[in-house]
């Protein structure tokens, strides 16, 4: 009895790609680094990014805004007692965090803040006035 495959006209390498790193908590750069995941969005003043940051120590992060890139640096550090563990899985890592995002244009950065609450990093950069939705109100003339 032999399965059947499903016929697709074209090959898609990355289809599950997202899926892969769907439930991973961080994850790393070509040089051992962690690039955390991050939320951004957007409430009617401002553009909120959050990351997780487990273990960092606030003194020790670095944030920063430079030609509309949001950059957070710093380190996530685990300390243990005993170095030489027989583990059955290894996957808590700590070491250090870079991650870049592109803002959406016309933020003021000047006037982002920056908040770390229960390994949460927060970032609230506020909207330029121009780019605030506003409502205009049109009058619809009758041309008969």
């Amino acid at each position: 009895m032999s399965s059947i495959i499903k016929w697709a006209p074209f090959f898609e390498p990355f289809e599950n790609f997202d899926e892969f790193f769907k439930d991973a908590p961080m994850a790393l750069t070509s040089k051992g680094g962690l690039v955390p995941p991050v939320d951004m969005y957007e409430t009617k003043d401002s553009v909120i990014v959050e990351t997780t940051l487990p273990g960092a120590d606030p003194k020790k992060v670095s944030v920063e805004i430079e030609n509309g890139v949001l950059t957070i640096k710093g380190s996530c550090e685990r300390k243990t007692e005993v170095d030489e563990k027989n583990y059955y899985r290894r996957e808590i890592r700590s070491g250090q965090v870079f991650r870049q995002i592109t803002l959406p244009k016309r933020i003021e950065d000047d006037k982002a803040e920056a908040g770390f609450e229960n390994g949460i990093l927060r970032v609230t950069i506020p909207k330029s006035p121009e780019a605030k939705a506003k409502a205009v109100k049109i009058d619809v003339k009758n041309t008969d």
